[in-house]
């Protein structure tokens, strides 16, 4: 957030920044999905929903496991909630007692374990390097797990190195969380961002019913500032995440709920799928071009839109080196210290949520700063 906020402020001074530090796409939410909120704001559908959300919506996105997935799932299992970080917010505090742990993989998303902290709980940090795709494992499980670990939270597509679980790694991961007596909790919010071969998506309920899922609308339905996600919860935790919405937000945006009903079309889905193979091209290229730069990169991100880049020739204070670069060069790009502690300060994020003429005039800039950057190091 400091280079984001330095950034906007370089920014608003006139400086030409080009923004590679923001998890958020440069497309705006698809027209058919708009003109649903529109039509409903447009007929007066501005009062509050049921704490769980709309119903017909609830069943829209159990239809979509359905078809997409091959999953069946009962809507009554379908909590919609303010964003994803609604969801995990309902969760943390329904599952997390004070003291207790969430395992978490280092390097993860920040925010996960700061809603542990929220309620006095802890982020249990594993450290994960590229040879396990900076992913937790069932091994980590077995060996990490103690008496305080509730649950075990994974990513996947997981920000910020773009990696995949497979269904058999999360079936695995599922059998060992059982094991203990915890819950497996899927971040599956960047679902259908998938890249290579045919970029087909999947989800854990495939292989473990129950698991707790994460999803939102925001990244690949394009709908980030209308706030509106979901969570897929066992059944006997349905009324706790019912109690919990009604005391902490009433109930999730309607003008939001009523626009994502328009999301699940084919017309939507084929602007979606051309935005999908936009990105894939963006990532394709910076997997050439930063390598080329003098940057490592251990695993191929197969999902999200980052590139997590290890830049340990260039620093070990991935800060500093982010904010020289933004400062020097106009590119702004985030330090891995936001993502953990595991080395967080040799690693960098290039998110790829900008048009390719800029991408490529970000690797020109970066080509033209670097060799000098080096020397001055070097002496």
């Amino acid at each position: 957030m400091a280079i984001l906020a330095e950034a906007q402020a370089l920014q608003a001074a006139g400086k030409d920044i080009i923004h590679m530090e923001v998890g958020e796409p440069d497309f705006s939410t698809p027209e058919p999905i708009t003109e649903a909120g529109v039509a409903a704001l447009r007929a007066g559908r501005t009062g509050y929903t049921p704490a769980l959300g709309l119903p017909e919506l609830r069943e829209k996105i159990a239809q979509y496991y359905d078809t997409r997935f091959g999953v069946a799932l009962s809507p009554e299992r379908v909590v919609l909630t303010p964003g994803a970080s609604g969801a995990l917010l309902l969760l943390t505090a329904a599952r997390l007692n004070p003291g207790d742990n969430l395992m978490l993989a280092d390097p993860g998303y920040p925010c996960n374990r700061h809603f542990a902290r929220v309620f006095e709980a802890h982020g249990q940090l594993i450290p994960a390097g590229p040879e396990q795709k900076y992913q937790l494992t069932a091994q980590d499980v077995n060996d990490h797990w103690h008496a305080k670990t509730r649950a075990a939270l994974v990513a996947t597509p997981a920000n910020p190195t773009g990696t995949v679980l497979s269904l058999p790694e999360l079936a695995d991961l599922s059998d060992a969380v059982t094991l203990k007596g915890g819950e497996l909790w899927v971040d599956e919010i960047y679902q259908g961002l998938n890249y290579g071969g045919s970029g087909s998506a999947e989800t854990v309920l495939s292989v473990a019913d129950d698991a707790v899922v994460l999803n939102s609308f925001s990244k690949f339905f394009g709908m980030t500032g209308w706030r509106l996600g979901w969570t897929i919860v066992p059944d006997d935790l349905v009324p706790t995440m019912d109690t919990l919405a009604q005391n902490l937000f009433l109930a999730p945006p309607t003008p939001a709920q009523y626009a994502a009903l328009g999301a699940f079309t084919p017309e939507v889905m084929a602007i979606l799928e051309e935005r999908r193979q936009i990105l894939e091209r963006r990532r394709d290229y910076l997997l050439t071009a930063l390598p080329e730069l003098g940057f490592k990169i251990h695993v191929v991100p197969e999902g999200a839109f980052y590139v997590y880049a290890d830049a340990s020739q260039f620093t070990q204070d991935s800060l500093e080196f982010c904010s020289r670069v933004l400062r020097e060069t106009g590119v702004a790009i985030t330090p891995g210290i936001d993502f953990g502690d595991h080395r967080a300060r040799e690693h960098v994020r290039f998110a790829f949520t900008t048009e390719l003429p800029r991408l490529k005039e970000a690797m020109a800039r970066l080509a033209d700063w670097l060799p000098a950057y080096c020397r001055e190091e070097a002496e």
